[in-house]
């Protein structure tokens, strides 16, 4: 018979446990009073709230009962909101933190105590939160996963002291908190409900959940309807400058178990930003500025400040055979306040909507009005070919590489080759396919097979969507790379930029063309445009300095230069312009500071350059010698030009020390290799320059001219105002050598006046002054005039 004082119910029951208590009572015994005291203060001002019934204290810790699982679960949030808002403004070791376990079950009153599984159990799983962190069982999650605006991590099956069966728990995630790194392998996915998103959890985190691994809170949660609502915690405000309706988009987590599927993560991040950015109600960053940084990373405020937008997209992709989840959040950068996520889980074949599903609810989310045209865009299906589709993301991974190389690019072709060939009215991967052929032929193959490829796979790309924005990309980047036909590949680009405001490739393009044309004010201006969608990519900002360089803004240069290496401090392009900067001003002693920064393995061949000619400037010839020798043995056969262009540069550097019988043969050899590229490409100029160079060296004086005269022929100052006026220095630096005076100062006198770069600054006066190959100018007063100029 049951005792009549006793009382049996379902309730649920909530312990707490302050963190660090007990240690910090034997360090300091006054401050762990004074801080259990303000502890169970406030805790004891919430439970009434939620109409919570205190059952017992036990030293640090709560016993509460509650009516309803919703109840106790918003009560236990509303406890680390509080806590969270109190520690953002207190030192480390005043902080209050405590862990919080929560059960549905039997229970029995009897004689003002408690007894029954839902205690036990509530004071099990309780030590599984974590510090400042809240753990469920799977009946409370189950009663209040529609009724709570928060996401759940499914913990592994966990074994509970004198609980005879495994239990199956959960995690709340409170919306401010980071989403820890998880593994798929350890736990199984939730089906997504109508309100929140499920994320994977690992059998890992747990084990760190129990050793005390905390949470450490940023900001206050977003308003829940069911939820008592406070004011934020201490985010700084944001910049006025930066919109409300602006966003990144962080690298996708790959969480398959299968690493070789990152490319499917990187793809599908990638599609996302491509449809948002078609968005002209928003501002997005570029992917270029954003692959380097983490897929959740701790400091989003930081992020958001250093990208200029006030929101952050995260999200993760899990592919298993033909099956696909992904999972995306987005959130408030300021505050890390979650906005909205969502979960989707796909078959490969069903996976082409999924991305402008999440731009369109981002859109929305962001109070962004679309376009009838965008609407059509966002809903677009590249392909019914899911095979297709996969070929054409891992054709997309190697160019988020922000340092191209030959390699990446050669990658991407066979990829989207295999996309075409699964379906052949694929006119996004022909489109991409095309760009990617143009850029390969730009950078560093100029065959006749490469041009027709980029213009073969444009007309399939214009035949199948011609509107298409990546068809447009494609065709303003063939008639700008293969025909260098600037005027129609600006009039495109132009049109791009005013249909799709957050294109940062149009503007960027725009502002290399300007300068090519000889608009270097037009320049400056697009690049700021581009840089604005793109803050940290490397490349832009280079290419941007690159424009002072040619303008000898050498000031305005530097501060790019190193907002660069603020982002890549150990860049060496970004550390060889700098030195290049300097040995512009003729301030080799600071050139040599940051030569020094570089190290001594050096592959870039410009960073090579700059530091051979700082030896070269320093009269320090053997150095240079020596230099360009052990980078020649580090080129492969196959690496012709960069052999050929390092055995000229020793050559002339073995003419300046009087060594004529190792000139000769080094410049010889380098005859020989430029041949070869020469019978292959009769029309670069480039490579007309550098014959011109070694036959001067030669001593062959007439053929020297006329391939020096050819080459400008070639590039003229009227046809590009950036490369042309380098083939006029490279002609008046073949003239000097072979004593012709009057044509080489006139060329100087001419080209001091006027902006231009190659692969290093511009004439100055300081160069004239340091560089050696000037030396047979050198008692003529009209050289010593130019020297003696004051930089303007």
């Amino acid at each position: 018979m049951t005792n009549a004082a006793e009382q049996r119910k379902l309730a649920a029951i909530m312990f707490t446990d302050m963190v660090g208590y007990s240690a910090l009572s034997q360090r300091d015994g006054e401050l762990a009073l004074e801080l259990l005291e303000e502890h169970r203060e406030l805790l004891r001002k919430i439970f009434p709230e939620f109409n919570g019934t205190e059952i017992q204290t036990i030293g640090d810790a709560f016993l509460v009962e509650f009516q309803s699982a919703l109840e106790a679960a918003q009560c236990a949030i509303e406890i680390q909101r509080a806590l969270a808002k109190r520690n953002a403004d207190v030192p480390p070791d005043r902080r209050i933190e405590v862990k919080i376990g929560i059960h549905i079950g039997d229970v029995v009153h009897r004689g003002g105590d408690l007894y029954g599984d839902g205690v036990n159990i509530a004071s099990r799983i309780e030590p599984l939160a974590g510090a400042g962190g809240i753990c469920v069982s799977m009946d409370v999650e189950r009663q209040i996963r529609n009724a709570v605006e928060t996401r759940f991590e499914k913990l592994a099956a966990t074994e509970l002291k004198n609980i005879s069966v495994p239990m199956e728990l959960f995690r709340i995630v409170l919306p401010w908190e980071r989403q820890l790194p998880t593994n798929p392998t350890s736990s199984a996915v939730l089906p997504p409900s109508p309100a929140r998103s499920w994320i994977w959890i690992s059998a890992a985190v747990v084990l760190l959940l129990i050793t005390g691994f905390g949470w450490w809170w940023k900001t206050l949660p977003h308003k829940s309807s069911t939820m008592r609502s406070g004011p934020v915690i201490g985010p700084s405000e944001l910049a006025t400058n930066i919109p409300q309706k602006s966003i990144a988009v962080l690298p996708f987590e790959n969480l398959s178990d299968d690493k070789s599927n990152a490319y499917f993560a990187e793809g599908i991040q990638d599609e996302i930003l491509t449809r948002l950015s078609k968005i002209a109600a928003l501002k997005v960053i570029s992917r270029t500025s954003t692959q380097k940084y983490k897929s959740a990373p701790d400091n989003l405020r930081e992020v958001g400040q250093q990208l200029g937008v006030a929101n952050i997209l995260e999200g993760s992709v899990q592919k298993a055979g033909n099956a696909v989840h992904i999972n995306v959040q987005l959130i408030k950068a300021v505050t890390d306040e979650h906005l909205w996520a969502e979960s989707y889980d796909r078959e490969l074949q069903n996976i082409f909507g999924v991305e402008g599903e999440v731009a369109a609810t981002i859109a929305e989310q962001l109070k962004a009005k679309l376009r009838g045209s965008e609407k059509q865009e966002l809903g677009a299906t590249p392909t019914d070919n899911s095979d297709a589709y996969a070929a054409y993301l891992r054709g997309l991974a190697p160019l988020q590489n922000a340092d191209l190389l030959n390699s990446n690019l050669l990658g991407a072709v066979e990829s989207f080759e295999a996309a075409v060939h699964l379906d052949a009215n694929f006119a996004l991967a022909w489109a991409r396919l095309s760009t990617t052929h143009s850029s390969l032929f730009f950078n560093y193959d100029k065959s006749a097979r490469r041009r027709d490829a980029a213009r073969s796979t444009l007309d399939n790309a214009l035949r199948l969507q011609p509107d298409l924005l990546e068809t447009q990309l494609a065709q303003a980047y063939y008639h700008y790379f293969v025909e260098r036909d600037y005027d129609r590949a600006r009039h495109i680009f132009e049109q791009i930029r005013s249909r799709a405001p957050n294109n940062s490739e149009a503007p960027r393009a725009l502002a290399l063309i300007a300068r090519r044309q000889g608009r270097w004010d037009e320049s400056l201006a697009r690049f700021h445009e581009a840089i604005d969608l793109d803050p940290r990519n490397l490349r832009a900002l280079l290419w941007f300095a690159d424009t002072h360089i040619a303008l000898r803004q050498f000031p305005a240069a530097l501060k790019l230069v190193d907002r660069a290496l603020e982002i890549a401090p150990a860049d060496r392009s970004a550390l060889g312009r700098k030195a290049a900067i300097y040995q512009a001003m003729g301030q080799l002693q600071e050139a040599d500071a940051v030569l020094g920064k570089i190290g001594a393995n050096l592959t870039d061949r410009l960073v090579v350059g700059t530091a051979a000619n700082q030896f070269v400037l320093q009269h320090r010839y053997p150095a240079a010698i020596d230099l360009l020798r052990s980078y020649l043995a580090k080129l492969s056969a196959t690496e012709v030009e960069e052999r050929a262009e390092t055995l000229l540069s020793i050559g002339d550097i073995q003419r300046l020390t009087g060594d004529a019988v190792n000139s000769k043969a080094s410049y010889s050899q380098a005859r020989e290799l430029f041949e070869a590229g020469f019978r292959e490409q009769p029309d670069n100029p480039f490579l007309v320059s550098e014959l011109s160079a070694i036959d001067a060296g030669l001593g062959d004086r007439d053929l020297a001219i006329e391939e020096a005269e050819h080459a400008m022929e070639l590039v003229p100052h009227s046809k590009d105002a950036l490369y042309g006026p380098g083939l006029e220095e490279a002609k008046a630096r073949v003239l000097a050598l072979l004593g012709e005076k009057d044509g080489a100062i006139s060329a100087l006198q001419h080209l001091l006046a006027t902006p231009y770069g190659t692969n290093s600054p511009p004439i100055t006066p300081a160069l004239l002054r340091l560089d050696p190959s000037w030396d047979p100018l050198r008692d003529d007063a009209r050289f010593q005039k130019l020297v003696e100029q004051r930089p303007k």
